[in-house]
């Protein structure tokens, strides 16, 4: 990572705020989204092949067209030094069970925008309430294997936000520094057989917690995003 980085304030409350205002406020942001929109086919081009067998971006635009819309909350707590709550999902789920990922889920027709979904989902799943949250803007629209189209919002959190998790869901909660996660040489690509065929995935390992799939994904973007300007 930049020394010159980490001697800066981005990763402060304060500091952090005005980069993602700045960087995820310009008017091109929508349409960066749609030309820019990673996915769990980044490092699996071949599942995305057209008729004729060739790679191009018409694949991915339709499958991001045909795709379910979701969002998730990606929370940043406002501490000195941030850091960023993930949640750990129960074991019994029957998708991604026992996966790390952010509060989310698929779009309710009454929700107005990604920023509704997410908030509602994660006072759902971790009884986080909206006013604790400070909104700071999205990130691209990350398209997974599963046939979702994800917003992620970012939003810095209070610290003391008091929580309730769903324990349906949710199994637990958890913070990671936000500079280790924005730090390229943590993350790691590993290789795993689903259903038949290999697939190639990023994964950043904290501890005894493995962090991979579309939520290293999201990450990713993020640093991209947001620290690699």
């Amino acid at each position: 990572m930049d020394h010159a980085l980490l001697a800066s304030d981005a990763f402060s409350p304060t500091g952090f705020r005005v980069l993602a205002r700045r960087v995820l406020g310009e008017e091109a942001n929508d349409e960066r989204k749609e030309a820019h929109s990673p996915s769990d086919f980044d490092l699996n081009p071949e599942f995305l092949e057209s008729a004729d067998g060739t790679q191009s971006k018409a694949p991915l635009a339709e499958a991001l067209a045909a795709a379910r819309p979701a969002a998730v909350l990606i929370p940043v707590l406002a501490r000195p030094v941030l850091t960023l709550l993930l949640t750990q999902r129960t074991p019994h789920l029957a998708a991604h069970a026992g996966q790390i990922a952010f509060p989310g889920g698929k779009t309710e027709p009454y929700d107005r925008d990604p920023l509704a979904t997410a908030l509602r989902e994660a006072h759902e799943e971790i009884g986080l309430d909206p006013s604790f949250v400070e909104p700071l803007g999205t990130l691209d629209t990350y398209l997974t294997g599963t046939g979702f189209r994800i917003t992620p919002v970012i939003a810095l959190v209070a610290p003391g936000a008091p929580l309730t998790i769903d324990r349906n869901e949710v199994a637990d909660t958890f913070e990671v520094p936000l500079p280790f996660l924005m730090d390229p040489a943590n993350y790691q690509r590993h290789t795993r057989t689903i259903g038949g065929r290999e697939r190639h995935f990023f994964a950043v390992p904290f501890g005894d917690r493995f962090i991979w799939g579309a939520t290293a994904g999201i990450l990713r973007n993020m640093h991209q995003r947001l620290f690699a300007q």
